[in-house]
């Protein structure tokens, strides 16, 4: 992915994905992710734009407890909630809130952001509307011992 021409918004709101629909797809892209774990920005949207690139013992924790939560709250045998720009070399992964789903294609009038960024481009803010339920923030907090 070449950065230096192609903006974060542009691929946020212009960039082609490719949904994990499967949940051998994203444990394939989670190894994808940790066979190359520098340079990657971990973004809640909605709270504070991360502004240098996290640890790679950050983003493999970021990764475990994620996976952990998507396999327990989202309540299908199907993940079909997690997209990459590139699933064989990811440069951008969205991951959506399996409890702030909405229309995220928009059908309702308005798209829903992902939950959380996985991105190698810095980060600009995405407004996010939504109610983080006090859990949700108990969680990122002992994730990154905020």
């Amino acid at each position: 992915m070449n950065t230096s021409t192609t903006s974060f918004k542009q691929r946020y709101y212009q960039g082609s994905f490719t949904n994990m629909l499967r949940w051998h797809q994203l444990e394939k892209l989670w190894e994808q992710v940790k066979a190359t774990p520098q340079g990657w920005y971990v973004y809640w949207i909605g709270k504070e734009v991360p502004t240098i690139p996290v640890a790679e013992a950050e983003l493999h924790k970021f990764i475990e407890e994620i996976d952990k939560l998507l396999r327990h709250e989202h309540h299908y045998d199907y993940c079909g909630i997690v997209y990459a720009d590139n699933p064989e070399i990811p440069g951008m992964i969205k991951i959506f809130d399996p409890h702030h789903l909405g229309a995220s294609c928009g059908t309702c009038g308005h798209v829903i952001p992902p939950g959380w960024l996985l991105s190698r481009i810095p980060p600009e803010p995405i407004v996010n509307e939504a109610i983080l339920p006090e859990s949700r923030k108990r969680w990122w907090r002992r994730l990154f011992n905020e």
